[in-house]
């Protein structure tokens, strides 16, 4: 299995790609990783050679660029030619922490979608109290949907959650105002009577407040609603370690509990911090192509190759599109 990553995007590229993709190879043996940018810069963190390979390029796409025509102009960048490798077979998929709607972009110039997915839509695994977490799609991929996206949307989580997560008949939700059925604007109210009927385990609408106590295992929504909750969720995990540091520095016998409770607060954070369960996939592309944080450290790319690494092993892609021609299929026996 080889994965190909953009070693330029992010933060802490590429310090945090390298020292990552070299943690996932000593983990899986079956792996050969593709560091794609400037090996100047890479060679420094490359302390082993194994199973590893450096494409040399000087050009990356930087966070504030416009996606679509970075993509265009920048060919030999980092990012575009990782999706290149997956384009020509020659990874079997590719990650990067770099700029969210250039890798989209990329993808879909490059990789191609899946037929019968008319929108690729960002997911990433968001943390829940019991530390199982739920997938959330779209989170901003596509600010406006249709009825037919979500029910896409639902298809995807489904079956990503199934196969690489592993729960059994995964539970559907939609993100609404309310959980009763007639709830909701119009996209809502028309996704309904479409996830109702879909081959998946819906249980109908689903709020906001219920989201990390585990409502679901999947949860759709719009882009624009999608990011909203996301970004809500990262504030205020940060909010409350901010105010929580606060209190406990602010006297002596406040410092004494802290140190105390190191281990606990330090679990905690863990199981608030969504990049220990990988990036956020482009689910609907053709092939495995996964946005890791941009403020991604080593573990967190590890656990991004780990991730993907579980994509492809169980073809999760090919399963999405035959279940998309599935449906397909009954939508034209119906008509």
């Amino acid at each position: 299995m080889r994965i190909a990553i953009d070693a330029m995007g992010g933060d802490n590229a590429p310090e945090a790609q390298v020292k990552g993709a070299l943690k996932a190879l000593s983990a899986f043996e079956d792996l050969t990783i593709v560091l794609i940018g400037d090996e100047n810069k890479i060679s420094p963190y490359l302390t082993s050679s194994d199973r590893v390979e450096v494409m040399h390029t000087e050009e990356k796409i930087g966070s504030d660029e416009e996606p679509v025509r970075a993509v265009r102009k920048k060919k030999n960048a980092s990012m575009v030619l990782a999706a290149k490798e997956v384009k020509e077979g020659r990874a079997d998929a590719c990650i990067s922490a770099g700029n969210t709607g250039a890798l989209m972009a990329s993808g879909l110039f490059n990789v191609g979608r899946i037929s019968g997915i008319d929108r690729p839509a960002l997911s990433p695994t968001l943390p829940t109290m019991d530390g199982k977490g739920f997938l959330l799609l779209d989170v901003g991929a596509n600010m406006d949907a249709k009825p037919e996206h979500l029910l896409q949307y639902a298809i995807m989580g489904s079956t990503y959650a199934e196969q690489v997560r592993g729960i059994k008949q995964p539970k559907v939700g939609l993100l609404n105002v309310g959980t009763e059925d007639e709830k909701g604007n119009a996209l809502s109210k028309a996704a309904f009577s479409l996830l109702k009927d879909a081959p998946i385990h819906f249980i109908g609408n689903v709020e906001a407040r219920d989201l990390l106590n585990g409502a679901a295992d999947v949860v759709v929504c719009d882009g624009f609603s999608g990011n909203v909750v996301l970004k809500t969720i990262e504030g205020t995990a940060l909010m409350m370690f901010s105010m929580l540091k606060q209190e406990l520095t602010a006297t002596t016998v406040s410092k004494l509990a802290a140190g105390l409770l190191k281990p606990r607060l330090k679990g905690l954070k863990n199981k608030l911090d969504y990049s220990e369960y990988g990036g956020a996939g482009l689910f609907g592309l053709g092939a495995p192509v996964v946005k890791a944080h941009g403020s991604s450290d080593e573990n967190a790319i590890f656990n991004a190759v780990r991730q993907t690494r579980t994509m492809v092993e169980k073809k999760v892609v090919s399963i999405i599109a035959e279940k998309m021609k599935e449906v397909e299929n009954e939508k034209k026996g119906e008509e």
